[in-house]
């Protein structure tokens, strides 16, 4: 009546979820057939081997993800145990869905059933519910409007950023067109009818539109940027939002990201296809005046839906769009023109459909991940291209870093039961 694994079997399993440290980790969200789940892929960059390890189902669609090392005061792993003090590190997932809840998962269970922190109570944010108005008759049914809250999101999250320095603190933005920041060493449960209680730290109201996108500065911990479908973005100190500045862009903001290598400077990508660089110091406090930026990018044709500036290179930046391409440029400044040069060093269509993420490997300079429409995941080794070596070997010898040599290179994926063990294929939807 009982099963038992041999010794062996049991070392198999053992090996085969186990994590080394060379290893690099990608979360992705997928959902196929109305089914939503977490997928953890292994790439070991060694061997040049992306797999999925294990994944964790989800209770509705996903929009967004952001990885956080904090453990939120509701995890197991930040209670004192007998066996110890609490956790001060982990690995933790925070997924914002088409619900106004956001979920955090802990990445150390393997069979997870449920998260380590909700924030946003379900049973205390039954404002997002539509509520059908008039008499049934018409067709198109109109909805109520729904009552903001200071304490919790009433609508869909659309972005998530985690704060570096302040490692406790979470910001989300959301399409109930308000941005609030999360501390996750308070209790989540929001007490009340108006949302009064431990619910969001802070609640700011910027935009007349959705929000789609918000990033924390890692060089200035307290200052955020935002991008809405009012087609403006933001960026101020979280401590004196009244003291932003911002700039109108002419179109739906898709992604931003800060410059790693300029505090001060950011890029914005939009839905016609244009990416803009802009420095935050010359950005006015009203929006009716003219705000130009430090450079326009023609990227794609149509959205420039995913966008990631490279850590380890100054001046180069990955963009994909709904053209399914992913895109590599590299900028240099003209010190005899004063201007910044942009040019166009490798493209790709990776075959993951429309491109909805991209993002540079943390580790090693060329190495980006990117996922898209078709629920693939491809890891791209930008490196086996000779124009991206030419163009970028130059800026990795000079902050000190050595462009590696690989045996294959190019496209890495997961091999399905239907392809060889290259692997030009993968399963993925979002990062």
């Amino acid at each position: 009546p009982y099963i038992t694994l041999k010794q062996d079997d049991e070392e198999d399993e053992r090996q085969e979820l186990e994590v080394l440290p060379t290893d690099n980790l990608l979360v992705v969200a997928k959902t196929e057939d109305e089914v939503s789940q977490l997928e953890i892929y292994v790439y070991d960059d060694s061997e040049e081997n992306l797999y999925v390890h294990h994944d964790l189902m989800l209770p509705s669609f996903p929009l967004c993800l952001e990885w956080l090392d904090f453990p939120p005061i509701s995890s197991p792993s930040a209670k004192t145990s007998p066996n110890g003090p609490a956790k001060q590190f982990g690995n933790y997932i925070a997924v914002g869905t088409m619900e106004p809840e956001i979920e955090i998962w802990s990445l150390d269970v393997v069979e997870a059933m449920y998260p380590d922190m909700v924030l946003g109570r379900p049973d205390k944010t039954a404002a997002h519910i539509p509520v059908p108005l008039g008499t049934g008759k018409k067709k198109r049914k109109k909805t109520k409007q729904r009552p903001s809250s200071s304490a919790h999101h009433v609508d869909a999250v659309l972005s998530l950023s985690w704060n570096k320095t302040h490692r406790n603190l979470l910001a989300s933005a959301s399409a109930d067109r308000t941005v609030k920041i999360w501390d996750l060493t308070r209790d989540p449960t929001i007490n009340g009818e108006g949302g009064e209680g431990e619910g969001a730290l802070r609640s700011f109201d910027i935009h007349k539109d959705k929000v789609q996108a918000v990033h924390w500065n890692d060089k200035e911990p307290t200052v955020l940027l935002t991008g809405s479908y009012d087609r403006t973005v933001r960026t101020f100190d979280s401590r004196a939002p009244d003291a932003g500045v911002g700039a109108i862009v002419g179109a739906d903001v898709e992604a931003l990201r800060w410059d790693p290598w300029e505090s001060h400077a950011f890029y914005v990508s939009l839905e016609n296809g244009i990416v803009l660089n802009f420095d935050a110091r010359t950005l006015p406090s009203d929006l009716s005046t003219p705000s130009p930026a430090r450079f326009t990018l023609s990227a794609h044709d149509g959205a420039v839906s995913a966008l990631d500036v490279n850590p380890h290179i100054p001046g180069c930046i990955a963009t994909g769009g709904t053209d399914k391409v992913v895109k590599i440029w590299n900028i240099n400044e003209d010190a005899d023109l004063k201007k910044r040069q942009v040019s166009l060093v490798t493209s790709r269509d990776l075959g993951v459909g429309k491109i909805f993420t991209v993002a540079w490997s943390p580790d090693d300079p060329l190495t980006l991940a990117a996922a898209g429409s078709k629920a693939k995941l491809q890891v791209w080794d930008v490196g086996a291209n000779a124009g991206a070596r030419k163009a970028l070997g130059p800026k990795i010898k000079a902050v000190g870093r050595e462009l590696k040599e690989k045996e294959h290179g190019g496209v890495i994926g997961v091999a399905t039961d239907d392809e060889d063990s290259s692997g030009d294929e993968g399963g993925g939807d979002d990062e």
